[in-house]
């Protein structure tokens, strides 16, 4: 089923992320982490794509969307990437994709490998161009990221937000943001979105807090910034591993609970392929 099509029958859209393994040879524990999501019964899951989006993490990507599909009889989301990509190359990958009965695609600009430049005339600058590509081979389903406090590289949140409706110009027919942990941002965001034009569904992204590397990677990876609770939850428990794993994950729930109260169309959990925190997190939701 068209990933867009489930935003219109179903309120909230359930859906859950995971990543490829970094080398093929933990492709295994991947299937294993499906398998303990499976039953959770979210209507779709992702799968993330390698930086650059090429080569043997596009083929692990692939792989994980197809057993995802075959496997479990779960819709798949497969993550394609474009900034060092060409329209060939991503036509020979949405052609793969199609193959595997895959046609539903999260169209990213995405970040190069560590130490990797581009030199010359880029195609491929923005994800809108990457959009309108992958609708011109007629049969996708795409969606885009939309980033509540702003992608960290836009000067101002009014330039994003020309960039999003860009990306809905370009035929884009859902969205899904980049993670936040105050669900303000969120609901502000969304009456920015929607006064600025933008009528496509949204999921909102949710991350439970595992450690606080984690949280200290994610702020300088992508700008979100924290609330006070979280702050507290993080000095509360800086010793203590284990509790603030646990308190991470009843502030995601708690998180999910006010969206969803809120008016949220779905909730895509980044499960960073724990299903254990995924299966907590729906449980204390449930």
């Amino acid at each position: 089923m068209r990933i867009d099509e489930l935003y219109k029958i179903k309120s909230p859209v359930i859906s859950f992320e995971v990543f490829p393994p970094k080398k093929a040879d933990g492709f295994d524990a991947v299937l294993g982490a499906l398998r303990e999501l499976a039953p959770l019964s979210p209507d779709f899951m992702s799968v993330t794509c390698g930086a650059g989006g090429t080569g043997g993490a596009e083929r692990l990507t692939r792989a994980i969307a197809s057993a995802i599909r075959k496997e479990h009889d779960i819709e798949p989301l497969a993550h394609l990437t474009c900034i060092a990509s060409d329209p060939e190359t991503v036509k020979s990958a949405a052609g793969a994709l199609r193959e595997e009965g895959v046609y539903n695609i999260l169209a990213l600009r995405g970040d190069l490998p560590g130490g990797r430049e581009i030199t010359g005339e880029r195609h491929y600058r923005f994800a809108s161009r990457l959009i309108s590509d992958l609708m011109g081979l007629g049969d996708f389903c795409v969606g885009a990221a939309c980033y509540p406090e702003g992608h960290i590289e836009c000067e101002s949140r009014e330039e994003d937000l020309i960039h999003l409706k860009e990306k809905q110009e370009a035929g884009a027919s859902f969205l899904i943001t980049q993670l936040f942990f105050d669900n303000g941002v969120f609901f502000r965001f969304m009456e920015r979105a929607r006064s600025g034009g933008i009528h496509l569904p949204v999921s909102a992204g949710v991350m439970p807090i595992l450690s606080r590397g984690q949280i200290e990677r994610m702020i300088f990876m992508c700008g979100a910034s924290l609330p006070s609770a979280i702050i507290r939850l993080l000095h509360k428990y800086e010793h203590s591993p284990d509790d603030l794993r646990k308190a991470g994950v009843e502030h995601a729930a708690r998180q999910m609970e006010a969206l969803i109260s809120g008016g949220a169309q779905g909730i895509h959990i980044y499960t960073m392929n724990h299903p254990d925190i995924a299966a907590s997190a729906m449980s204390k939701l449930r």
